[in-house]
């Protein structure tokens, strides 16, 4: 696509965010309004309502839209399906019938295929790999989530959200459940949740930069909606069977995914593992909302699916961030995404350095950063949720605290080796040395979501009457569960208090405090200056310096019956002696264990089932007719002891 074309398809993509965060926030702060379109369809037509829950999302979609479309402007090879993207982003929340949502997922799934593979001449194998993978895990979710809905359309009477709302409660519990399980995988599905994320870190990682950030802050969003509108608003919640589902996928995902991010040297695969982590957090507070609201404790229910709606816009912020920094490394150092190749970027790349920085610190959860409210807010709700009657919770509910725990203590070694690694370290390779600033466009891009990641820090009680809103429509609060007071969070239903403001404050001060006591001590002591001993090897240069593949050994070691990894060691002895060894090749590598264990045998199956159907395959015209004649018999058959 020509720079013009590219600068309009931009435009149009910032129009419709703009759009989508303007009609979000009004149904945040309570519009309500619906449009019927019966002959844009046939059989049922189009149908769209939005109210706060909806608004959220579409809120959230809109302003990642509009961002990601700024930050796009003069981006080489911007493709024309990025308009029909960011429409199916704004609008999957506002649907309101199930053929309307499914219009609107497919269209979503379609248009971010078409991005995926917008490089393919770059690096042919690898992103046909990518959308291999990625069609195949999205339209496996799709048929999940078709027939989750039409079985839910034809047991209630009716295929609009209010029929279905309407109808739920006389479906048997036996079915309800059925709908929830296909819901929830397809759901898990598209957030990338475990053993369902083997897309995500291909897809991500061959996109190109804005496309990358528009999957990971708003299209994973997705999921957790889908899962929040069927599971609370419009099946009305359920058995403490289907929550438990929920949380133990979310806290193994949880953990899993930050592992498998400790361990990659690819920025963008670490950025990918790093969303399942965030998803499964965020899908831990939904589960949890329903384990609670199963025994019956509204308002704590409410305050966790609260913590998790504010953990999905913090996500946003923070990863929108982080996603499209890399996209300006890649971008600036030829193609380079190997941390280990890396490095010395904070020279090069001042600002972008500083706002990864700034985006990392809301990833790990640490104050002052965006992410440590909601992950506070969480850990409140489940910590309460102790007092729950129930085996149940008594068993899961230490478990997911503990899973939060350590899923943020790794974060942080995560975010420290991308960090330190990729920006201060010395450069290690031509690329790093090569990079220069990201251009302006990207650079205001980037700011919009720093601004909102500062402003979610410092002010999130300023969502908190949005947020009442949307948790109200899930029908899991009596109350208001947060009552923001615009800097401070207030938690009614548990009667605690959070400024976040004093915290930055406090964390400041301890800095400042701290670097000038060091200063002080330093002056004092006696300076002598001396050469570093260096073994006689001479100055170390950049290859002597800590790589990303070093900083994570030690994790590899304490996790290595989980990671399972795998090494090699390749001995080339000499031409004249088999004693001596001319040379010796030592690799190591971390596979995704839950791809090599379960996808592995199924793709093996399905090609050994390919190659024995190419038999049957023998161009007899004869020989097809009769297979169409048994199969049609077949069907009769079935359709005759069915009926």
């Amino acid at each position: 696509m020509s720079r013009l074309g590219s600068a309009l398809c931009s435009t149009v993509t910032a129009a419709v965010g703009a759009a989508g965060l303007v009609g979000g926030a009004t149904a945040l702060g309570g519009g309500v309004w619906s449009a019927d379109v019966p002959w844009l369809l046939p059989l049922g037509g189009v149908r769209l309502a939005l109210d706060p829950l909806g608004g959220l999302f579409m809120a959230v979609s809109g302003a990642v839209v509009l961002a990601v479309a700024v930050y796009g402007i003069g981006w080489a090879g911007t493709s024309a399906a990025l308009p029909g993207f960011a429409v199916a982003l704004v609008l999957v929340p506002a649907a309101a019938s199930v053929s309307s949502f499914l219009l609107l997922w497919e269209l979503m799934a379609l248009t971010s295929l078409l991005l995926v593979i917008t490089e393919h001449r770059e690096r042919p194998r690898a992103v046909r790999e990518a959308g291999v993978w990625y069609a195949v895990m999205t339209q496996l979710g799709f048929v999940l989530l078709l027939a989750g809905l039409a079985l839910f359309a034809s047991r209630a009477g009716g295929e609009s959200f209010a029929a279905l709302r309407a109808g739920a409660g006389a479906m048997p519990g036996a079915v309800r459940g059925v709908v929830f399980v296909l819901v929830a995988a397809a759901c898990m599905s598209k957030s990338g949740l475990v053993p369902l994320h083997g897309w995500l870190p291909r897809a991500y990682g061959e996109a190109p930069g804005p496309v990358s950030a528009l999957m990971s802050a708003a299209m994973v969003n997705m999921g957790v909606y889908g899962l929040v509108r069927v599971g609370f608003d419009l099946l009305g919640g359920g058995p403490v069977w289907w929550w438990l589902l929920v949380v133990a996928a979310a806290g193994v995902s949880a953990v899993y995914g930050i592992l498998q991010a400790a361990m990659a040297s690819d920025l963008k695969r670490l950025l990918a593992y790093s969303s399942t982590e965030n998803m499964g957090l965020v899908l831990l507070g939904v589960g949890a909302a329903g384990l609670f609201a199963a025994a019956g404790d509204r308002q704590l229910a409410g305050l966790a699916l609260a913590a998790a709606l504010l953990h999905v816009v913090n996500h946003a912020a923070f990863k929108g961030l982080l996603f499209c920094a890399a996209g300006a490394v890649v971008r600036a150092s030829g193609g380079v995404r190997d941390l280990d190749a890396l490095g010395g970027l904070r020279a090069r790349m001042p600002v972008t350095a500083g706002l990864f920085a700034l985006a990392a610190l809301g990833a790990v959860a640490l104050p002052p950063g965006n992410g440590f409210v909601s992950e506070w807010l969480l850990l409140q709700a489940l910590i309460h949720g102790f007092a729950v009657p129930g085996i149940a919770a008594a068993i899961v509910l230490p478990l997911a605290v503990a899973v939060i725990a350590l899923s943020a203590g790794l974060a942080a070694a995560v975010f420290v080796k991308a960090l330190g690694v990729g920006f201060f370290a010395r450069a290690r390779g031509a690329g790093a040395v090569a990079a220069v600033e990201a251009p302006p466009f990207a650079l205001a891009g980037m700011g919009l979501f720093g601004a909102a990641c500062v402003g979610l820090a410092l002010a999130p009680g300023v969502l908190g009457g949005g947020l009442d809103r949307a948790v109200g429509v899930a029908g899991t609060a009596a109350g208001g569960p947060l009552d923001g007071g615009g800097v401070d969070v207030r938690l009614e239903a548990i009667g605690a208090h959070l400024s976040p403001v004093v915290v930055a404050f406090a964390v400041a001060a301890a800095l400042v405090v701290t670097a000038g006591a060091v200063r002080v001590l330093a002056r004092r002591r006696r300076r002598t200056r001396a050469r570093v001993w260096d073994c006689g090897g001479g100055a170390p240069t950049p290859s002597m310096a800590y790589t990303a593949t070093s900083f994570a050994e030690p994790l590899q070691r304490v996790f290595d019956q989980v990671l399972a990894p795998e090494q090699d060691v390749e001995e080339t002895a000499v031409s004249e002696s088999a004693y001596l060894v001319e040379r010796i090749r030592f690799r190591r590598r971390v596979p995704d264990r839950i791809e090599h264990r379960l996808y592995r045998p199924v793709l093996e199956t399905l090609e050994r089932t390919g190659r024995a159907a190419r038999r049957l395959a023998t161009g007899s015209v004869h020989l097809y007719l009769g297979y169409g004649f048994f199969g049609l018999v077949s069907l009769l058959v079935v359709l005759a002891v069915g009926w």
